[in-house]
């Protein structure tokens, strides 16, 4: 009897955080709310409720993460923890690229935020997710490039080029994986780059036709001939029918940078 009483007082006092905790948030007091629902969690895990626990810690990240990134990320990993103990894959999945995505816009630390892309991709393909797989490996790829690991990279790119070529739905994608990759190579070394576009069009036919292999020709073309002009000439020829993002802009200037000569660094 004594054991029960116990329980119900610590249900009692684990509805009363979460109550606090709702209240916090409506006052908009992130802090607190995050707190109080931390508090709930760990005593949701005294009652053996892990479902209940890993839920309140999941509250809890959202609750910091307007406050405190740091200790947002601290309580979704708790989270992550009882969900995989739980064999509850997915869900960890999901939580780590909210996770990778606080590292991205918030404590901007990129090598952190691949670490928790590549978990997530990690444990959706053990789930057959492969939608959720290609997602998190495309952004690996990205920020694996910006930080110069240009092997990772092409590797991702060339994988998921090679993997959405066939399919009827995504081919249309597959031109610009082969892009990004043929870009990456390209940074790395001209001739690697020419060989990779040799191979993708090899493969995958219909990229020949595509805007994207056709400026890859001209770039590789103005960088053989060390014309400058005809490299910017060709990029803006490129940007005026599609937008280049930041990212591209950025992989774009990494080659540029490579023509002799070349002092200032910008594309138009």
């Amino acid at each position: 009897r004594c054991v029960f009483r116990g329980n119900t007082r610590v249900e009692e006092a684990c509805e009363m955080y979460t109550r606090a905790a709702n209240m916090f948030k409506i006052a908009k007091n992130w802090s607190a709310a995050g707190n109080a629902f931390c508090q709930a969690a760990k005593l949701h895990m005294q009652l053996q409720s892990k479902h209940d626990s890993a839920t309140s810690f999941v509250d809890a990240g959202n609750a910091y993460k307007k406050a405190d990134p740091q200790e947002a990320i601290n309580c979704l990993n708790a989270a992550i923890d009882i969900y995989t103990d739980m064999g509850r894959f997915t869900i960890a999945a999901k939580h780590h690229i909210t996770i990778a995505e606080i590292y991205e816009a918030e404590l901007v630390d990129i090598e952190k935020a691949i670490a928790h892309y590549e978990q997530a991709a990690d444990y959706y393909k053990g789930e057959e997710s492969n939608r959720q797989v290609v997602f998190c490996l495309l952004k690996v790829a990205a920020y694996a490039a910006q930080l110069e690991q240009y092997q990772k990279a092409i590797e991702i790119y060339e994988q998921v080029g090679t993997n959405t070529m066939d399919n009827p739905l995504l081919k249309y994608s597959a031109k610009e994986y082969f892009f990004k990759a043929a870009l990456c190579h390209f940074i790395v070394d001209e001739l690697n780059a020419k060989l990779a576009l040799e191979k993708y069009e090899e493969m995958f036919p219909a990229f020949t036709d595509s805007r994207e292999c056709k400026l890859l020709k001209k770039l590789l073309e103005a960088h053989e001939e060390q014309n400058c002009e005809a490299y910017t000439e060709a990029v803006k020829e490129f940007d005026s029918i599609s937008r280049l993002d930041q990212w591209l802009t950025t992989m774009l200037l990494r080659i540029k940078k490579s023509i002799q000569g070349e002092g200032d660094g910008d594309l138009k």
